[in-house]
C-alpha cells in the first residue's frame, strides 16, 4: 500500500528511515524504497537505479545519493526496484517493460500524493529509462518539474548492449569525464545532435567515484528551486 503525502511530514524535524512499500507495474508487484522530509513534501520523485543484469538494484550507492539528495531538500523520494530485481516481480525487458513500469509508477505517485510536482531522476540504465519516461510523460501534457539523468549510456555499450534514449529539452544531464561504461564522446554527439545542455564532472568516472557530492548539489540546485 503506498503511502499519503500526510505521512511524510513527521514531529521532531528527522527524516524518517527509509521503509518499504509496494506498486504496481505491467508484470506484478513492484518493490520501491521510499525516503520522506521531516516537513510537508515539496514534491514526489522517482529514481531509477543501473542496470540489473550488472547487478544493479534501488540500493546502489548513486541511486541512494539521488534518492536521500531530494529527500533532504524536501521531496518523497520512491526508489523502485526494476522487474526481477529484489522483490520486484517479473524479469528483465532490456528497458522496455521497465519504461512502462514506471509510467505506472509516475501515475501512481501523482495519485497518492495529489498536487505536487513529480521528478524524475536516473543513473546509468535508469537515466535511459527515465529519458523514455519523460518523454512519454511530456508527450501526454503532463511534464515532469525536473529530470536529472546521470552517467546515461549512449549507442552500444559492453557486450551485446545498446542504448537510444529519448531526447528531452529542459533535462540535465550529468556525465563523468572519465566514464568507461558510458561513453562521454557518444554522448556529447547526441546531446550535440539534440541541442541538450551536458554537466561533465571533471575526473568523475562512471560510479562519480569520489565526486559523488558534487551529484548531490547538482540534485540540491534542482529540486531545491522547488
Amino acid at each position: 500500500m503506498l503511502p499519503s503525502s500526510a505521512s511524510a511530514s513527521p514531529p521532531g524535524g528527522v527524516a524518517p528511515a527509509t521503509v518499504t512499500v509496494w506498486g504496481q507495474g505491467g508484470a506484478g508487484r513492484i518493490e520501491i524504497l521510499l525516503d520522506a522530509p521531516a516537513g510537508t513534501p515539496r514534491g514526489v520523485a522517482l529514481v531509477a537505479h543501473p542496470q540489473p543484469l550488472l547487478g544493479g538494484s534501488a540500493r546502489h550507492k548513486v541511486p541512494h545519493v539521488l534518492a536521500h539528495a531530494l529527500r533532504d531538500q524536501g521531496w518523497i523520494a520512491w526508489r523502485p526496484n526494476f522487474r526481477g530485481v529484489g522483490g520486484s516481480e517479473g524479469r528483465h525487458d532490456h528497458g522496455a517493460g521497465e519504461t512502462e513500469d514506471l509510467l505506472a509508477l509516475a501515475a501512481q505517485a501523482r495519485a497518492a500524493h495529489p498536487g505536487l510536482p513529480l521528478a524524475l531522476m536516473g543513473f546509468s540504465f535508469g537515466a535511459y529509462v527515465q529519458s523514455h519516461v519523460a518523454a512519454r510523460i511530456a508527450a501526454a501534457g503532463e511534464a515532469a518539474r525536473h529530470v536529472l539523468l546521470a552517467g546515461m549510456p549512449v549507442g552500444p555499450v559492453q557486450d551485446w548492449r545498446s542504448y537510444d534514449p529519448a531526447p528531452l529539452p529542459g533535462a540535465w544531464l550529468v556525465h563523468g569525464e572519465l566514464d568507461e561504461r558510458a561513453s562521454l564522446a557518444a554522448l556529447m554527439g547526441w546531446a550535440r545532435e539534440h541541442a541538450q545542455p551536458l554537466f561533465v564532472v571533471p575526473g568523475a568516472d562512471h560510479f562519480f567515484t569520489g565526486r559523488l557530492q558534487l551529484l548531490r548539489e547538482f540534485v540540491a540546485a534542482l529540486a531545491g528551486a522547488g
